[in-house]
């Protein structure tokens, strides 16, 4: 199984300018991106960050402050064909299923990062509002630690 969390808007960058380059899994640091993130660290598996500028991050991987949102297409947001290319480069497509949390924005692009890949890709939290979506992150996190 592979996790794929998405990004967030609130970076660490904001309250700390002097920051510099930091390890993606440390530079978002707004709630949702906790949640989500004790649940990909809870599950035992492989995990990845959605990044609207950068697409699929390593967790580990060093970024840099950005502003860019698939919501927002003016902000010029990494293309389909790129993150197409990722899951090819990054060898993704060997993970039998994928667990994609996040919004709607987030989990098709994920969805159709992996089309005619034949991996199973999940949607737990797609279309759900933000609260929602964090309390069943919350709900899941439990089971799936105990899954392990």
């Amino acid at each position: 199984m592979l996790v794929i969390i998405p990004c967030g808007r609130a970076k660490i960058w904001k309250a700390c300018p002097w920051a510099g380059p930091t390890p993606a899994k440390d530079a978002y640091v707004g709630a949702p991106f906790k949640v989500n993130r004790e649940f990909a660290e809870a599950s035992g598996a492989r995990w990845l960050i959605l990044s609207a500028k950068y697409g699929f991050l390593d967790p580990d991987t060093r970024i840099e402050d950005y502003n860019k949102a698939f919501t927002i297409p003016s902000s010029d947001p990494i293309g389909m064909s790129e993150l197409r290319r990722q899951v090819r480069e990054m060898g993704l497509a060997s993970y039998g299923s994928v667990v994609a949390l996040g919004g709607s924005e987030y989990s098709s692009r994920v969805s159709a990062a992996f089309e005619g890949t034949g991996v199973k890709v999940s949607a737990p939290t797609a279309g759900l509002p933000i609260g929602l979506a964090m309390r069943r992150v919350k709900e899941l996190t439990p089971r799936v630690r105990s899954s392990k």
